[in-house]
């Protein structure tokens, strides 16, 4: 449920990481123009830098929030589990490698591309965002959090 919530954010026009954050907005605590701010910068795989994808950042710093009494190294292994899932899902957590691997160049020029219907079609990340939020929300059930 939630990973569709977070793709329809997507598709209007969120990035990545905000997207998940919106997704699981009703239950971070935390006002809608924080987690546009917070959340911005881990957009395009942290700047558009093409590194960590920012859906799979955005599910970690969820994470953090979901599960604030979580020792360092308990919130480490939830963090490794999703990101396990993930990759076991979409064959990395590298946001280059996610849009190389879908035939497109990981272009990391600090412009974001305009959001036109070829963008959506030709790009993984819709589905790369709902998969995130869904291994998200998976996890937080595991845990007796949602």
């Amino acid at each position: 449920m939630r990973g569709e919530d977070a793709k329809r954010l997507f598709l209007k026009g969120y990035n990545c990481s905000q997207a998940i954050a919106f997704a699981f907005a009703d239950v971070l605590g935390v006002s809608e123009e924080t987690l546009r701010a917070i959340f911005l910068p881990m957009g395009g795989g942290m700047g558009r830098l093409r590194q960590t994808c920012g859906a799979v950042s955005g599910a970690a710093m969820c994470a953090g929030l979901l599960f604030p009494s979580y020792t360092k190294n308990e919130m480490y292994a939830l963090v490794q589990e999703l990101a396990r899932r993930f990759e076991a899902r979409n064959g990395s957590i590298n946001c280059g490698q996610l849009l190389t691997g879908a035939g497109l160049k990981a272009d990391i020029a600090p412009v974001a591309e305009e959001r036109t219907p070829e963008y959506y079609r030709k790009r993984p990340c819709p589905d790369l965002v709902r998969d995130a939020a869904d291994i998200l929300e998976q996890l937080c059930k595991e845990r007796g959090r949602l």
